[in-house]
């Protein structure tokens, strides 16, 4: 697992063996970010990285210039290497916080340009995620809300979907605003 693009380009990340974790491959951590950037000023973008895990996608984000990022995961392990990784590279601009993801999204005050989740597969907690973030309006006018799915999955039926993208065993599904919704 590597950092793909961005300031830290090439940067390997070696999380410890023992992390409840499946990390986002770098052939769909390609794609996804390849859309992303069709569509973003990086600069410009406040991340919130759901089930972060290793962090490997918001340091992604970090590389690329996003101005914040806050990535949050129950695991006490997970962000403790997100901690190391942020002060090995003297990362200022991420906020990894150990919380349970759906308790952040009701609580939280703030409001984000991407939220990005990635829950394990077999946790049934996407319907949910989605209908907090849409029902609390956490995304910027206009921001994604991105799901991370196993493929066969499909998510069409929710609110504000747009696309979806699939790369191999893995799909991540957009969704926005209801007032704004993109084209693919």
């Amino acid at each position: 697992m590597r950092i793909i693009s961005g300031k830290y380009k090439g940067r390997v990340l070696n999380p410890p063996g023992n992390l409840p974790v499946r990390p986002t491959t770098d052939f769909a951590k390609t794609g996804l970010f390849n859309i992303l950037e069709s569509r973003f000023d990086f600069s410009e973008l406040n991340c919130l990285d759901l089930f972060s895990g290793t962090g490997n996608i918001s340091l992604e984000f970090i590389s690329r210039g996003s101005q914040s990022v806050t990535a949050v995961d129950l695991d006490f392990g997970c962000i403790q290497f997100i901690k190391e990784m942020g002060k090995k590279l003297d990362i200022k601009n991420l906020n990894p916080l150990r919380s349970d993801c759906l308790k952040y999204i009701e609580e939280t005050k703030h409001f984000f340009d991407i939220i990005f989740a990635d829950p394990p597969f077999e946790v049934a907690v996407r319907d949910e995620i989605h209908a907090i973030v849409m029902k609390r309006k956490l995304l910027n006018s206009d921001g994604f809300l991105i799901l991370e799915h196993e493929s066969k999955q499909n998510y069409q039926h929710l609110s504000g979907f747009n696309f979806s993208r699939q790369y191999g065993n893995v799909t991540f599904s957009f969704f926005s605003n209801l007032e704004q919704i993109h084209q693919p």
